[in-house]
């Protein structure tokens, strides 16, 4: 049973920072280990659509993001640990949202979107105020 447990999130004032962890577990994505296939961070505002904001290739070589969070927010991965990670530096109020972990996702530039596969966590809330 493939799971991703997302922690990190809190309540933050403005320009303050946060530190979003996801754990994989699981034998693997469809027959894909974790080490193969991109990740990536998506956020869902209340009655939105959730939208990616991150993602990172399985070596990491390969990173994106939305520009919403362009040069605040920092996506890594330690495929040893089948983790995740999301550094947000100097957060807004209007990044309260609650933030998910995606496996197999689409990461290209321009487009952080998941795949037709794709598993999610549950997601941890994230809550900035001003």
């Amino acid at each position: 049973l493939v799971q991703l447990v997302e922690s990190g999130g809190g309540s933050v004032q403005a320009g303050g920072s946060l530190r979003l962890s996801c754990a994989a577990s699981g034998l693997t994505f469809d027959g894909l280990s974790f080490d193969v296939i991109n990740m990536g961070w998506f956020r869902q505002f209340p009655g939105k659509e959730r939208e990616g904001i991150s993602c990172i290739s399985p070596t990491s070589t390969i990173t994106h993001y939305a520009d919403s969070v362009k040069g605040r927010f920092t996506v890594a991965r330690d495929n040893a640990k089948n983790a995740l990670y999301l550094q947000m530096n100097t957060l807004k109020p209007e990044d309260t949202a609650m933030y998910y972990c995606g496996a197999n996702v689409k990461c290209s530039s321009g487009l952080i979107a998941p795949s037709n596969r794709a598993y999610w966590g549950h997601g941890t809330q994230v809550t900035v105020s001003s």
